[in-house]
């Protein structure tokens, strides 16, 4: 069970980079089923690991990278596709949040402290990665249904909906996932100020 766990965690990393050549030559279906399953299996080796109780540092590490790469690379490509200030307002500032948030991790790491997710009954980092993987599933779906000419074919209210709700669902899902990443970074950042206290 340990070996399928990891196996997930190195999936996603796998399929983060492979969005990058399947977005970039508009393989558009690719990219999303690619991305579907990655962000799937966040969820599936989080859920089998403490079910089994499989965890590992090894693991651990994996799949924080995972879940990373998994949303900044698409972020990055998303943001360069589409150029406008509403989504690369939002991707430049969370990747920032990231940057940040593995400095404060670094230092204490320097100081042989940890520096543990902030207590809250429901962690904003999570419900922050959740929110961007929505967002970004909605806007690698409207890119793949929209060079799909058969399906654009149909018309309808249900390819209307789409081709309105998809972009929406996208842009607010960025916005809320940013904010919900600067809450999360101010609770790291007191988190970090209370253990710089006891650092003589």
């Amino acid at each position: 069970m340990k070996f399928l766990v990891n196996f997930l965690s190195a999936f996603r990393i796998f399929a983060a980079f492979a969005i990058i050549p399947t977005l970039m030559f508009q393989m558009y279906w690719l990219t999303f089923v690619l991305y579907v399953l990655g962000a799937a299996s966040d969820w599936f080796d989080g859920y089998l690991a403490r079910k089994y109780n499989v965890c590992s540092k090894v693991g651990g590490v994996m799949d924080h990278i995972g879940d990373k790469l998994l949303v900044a690379n698409t972020l990055i490509l998303l943001a360069a596709m589409v150029p406008a200030w509403f989504i690369v307002v939002p991707v430049i500032i969370m990747i920032a949040r990231e940057l940040y948030i593995s400095g404060l991790r670094e230092f204490m790491g320097t100081q042989k402290m940890e520096m543990p997710v902030p207590k809250a009954r429901f962690s904003l980092g999570k419900i922050k990665t959740t929110i961007q993987m929505i967002a970004i599933g909605a806007f690698l779906l409207f890119f793949a249904i929209g060079v799909t000419e058969s399906l654009m074919a149909m018309g309808g209210r249900v390819m209307t909906w789409l081709f309105i709700g998809l972009p929406q669902i996208g842009i607010w899902g960025l916005w809320l996932a940013l904010v919900a990443s600067l809450v999360s970074a101010a609770q790291y950042t007191r988190t970090f100020a209370e253990k710089l206290k006891k650092i003589k």
